[in-house]
């Protein structure tokens, strides 16, 4: 291969370094954990890594896009963030009296690169109605069937949300099996 005399207009293209293949050391995700689990072996302190997953709810506000005559809210989608479907979902959960419904500009976008699992699947799979390009006729039509507040705001009914959705449930069920005693 010939090499190209550099002109005052060219730059020499650079050399791709190597990627090393990365390693793991030891059974941490990082060395300052490393580092933080020895001085805790040095000490005599007994402990678990990582052996507990704990729930949040994230509090934040949705705006819907349309909310129609009947109940129905439409939103409209173009693209479809993980950030975005996790919300949704958080909103199902804790608002389920709601008839939220997506307009996707192209449902059979995947969900990520390299995914085979498209908008529409992923809807398909969490129960979420949608649509693809317009809103389906049948859906302008359909009889009214839960009122939204158009205009204000709706929070969740939980007046705390410190507490995740188990302990709150193993309280009531604490406290009535104490007062049945």
């Amino acid at each position: 291969m010939a090499v190209k005399p550099l002109t005052k207009y060219s730059m020499p293209k650079r050399q791709a370094k190597k990627k090393r293949p990365s390693k793991r050391t030891s059974n941490y995700r990082s060395g300052f954990e490393a580092k933080l689990a020895n001085q805790l072996q040095r000490s005599g302190v007994e402990f678990q890594y990582e052996t507990l997953q704990l729930e949040y709810k994230k509090v934040s506000t949705y705006t819907p896009d349309f909310i129609l005559p009947n109940g129905i809210i439409i939103e409209a989608k173009g693209l479809w963030v993980t950030e975005d479907r996790t919300k949704h979902l958080l909103i199902r959960e804790q608002h389920p009296h709601l008839d939220i419904r997506m307009v996707f500009m192209n449902a059979a976008n995947k969900i990520r690169k390299g995914s085979s699992t498209s908008y529409a699947h992923w809807c398909e799979k969490k129960g979420i109605k949608y649509a693809n390009k317009v809103i389906p006729k049948s859906w302008l039509s359909s009889k009214h069937i839960n009122p939204v507040t158009s205009v204000g705001q709706v929070m969740h009914e939980p007046s705390t949300m410190t507490e995740a959705p188990i302990v709150s449930v193993a309280k009531i069920i604490v406290d009535e099996v104490e007062d049945n005693v």
